[in-house]
């Protein structure tokens, strides 16, 4: 017998803008526990977007996120002795999960002097359309048109 799933904890939202997804991206963002660390980095990065771009920061930080989440992803499937990538929809709570690795990830692979700098700059290009972490959804989605073909495998 399979045993029921974990119950997920229900997130405070953070201090500054009354979200439960900006305490979720500052979760991602933390590294060894220091949650101090990762809000500072976090509002530093938004009030910098804010400066940068001349209108609301957690707004663009919103667009950015809307930008870089994924609709289909490819899973991979074995059958007859062959390994195929099968696209399937992504389920909410991934896209969401997804979309926050990614900015955090390419943010931290970026050239810049403090990551508050690095995920300003990310959140901005990915709020136009750009960057790495955009390019990454577009692959995502240019893989699972390549293997359309495998859709009747369903995962």
């Amino acid at each position: 017998m399979r045993k029921a799933q974990a119950k997920k904890l229900p997130l405070a939202p953070d201090g500054r803008f009354n979200d439960k997804l900006v305490t979720r991206f500052i979760n991602n963002l933390m590294w060894q526990g220091k949650k101090s660390t990762a809000i500072n980095i976090f509002y530093d990065a938004v009030d910098k977007v804010s400066k940068q771009t001349g209108e609301d920061g957690y707004e663009i930080w919103k667009k950015a996120i809307a930008n870089v989440t994924p609709a289909v992803e490819v899973r991979s499937r074995r059958i007859g002795g062959a390994t195929f990538q099968i696209p399937a929809e992504v389920r909410p709570d991934r896209k969401i999960s997804l979309s926050m690795k990614w900015l955090i990830r390419y943010s931290r692979e970026r050239n810049g002097r403090t990551m508050a700098d690095k995920l300003a700059n990310e959140i901005v290009a990915a709020s136009k359309g750009e960057g790495a972490a955009f390019k990454k959804k577009e692959d995502t989605h240019r893989m699972a048109e390549a293997n359309k073909a495998f859709s009747h495998f369903k995962v």
